[in-house]
């Protein structure tokens, strides 16, 4: 069985130190939807958060 993970979306926004709770509530409400929200540092300018979007 194999799982495979689509990237729908993917935006560059100002980083924040609450931004992961956002992040963190969008996992746990829509999982049951087969969605998956990431959150990582750019890697040019770490005052930009990079959030993804994803389908499994």
């Amino acid at each position: 069985m194999e799982s495979k993970i689509e990237i729908l979306s993917t935006v560059k926004i100002q980083n924040t130190p609450d931004l992961y709770k956002i992040v963190d509530l969008l996992n746990r409400s829509l999982k049951h939807e087969d969605l998956m929200f990431g959150l990582a540092l750019d890697k040019d300018d770490q005052n930009k958060a990079v959030f993804t979007i994803y389908r499994t």
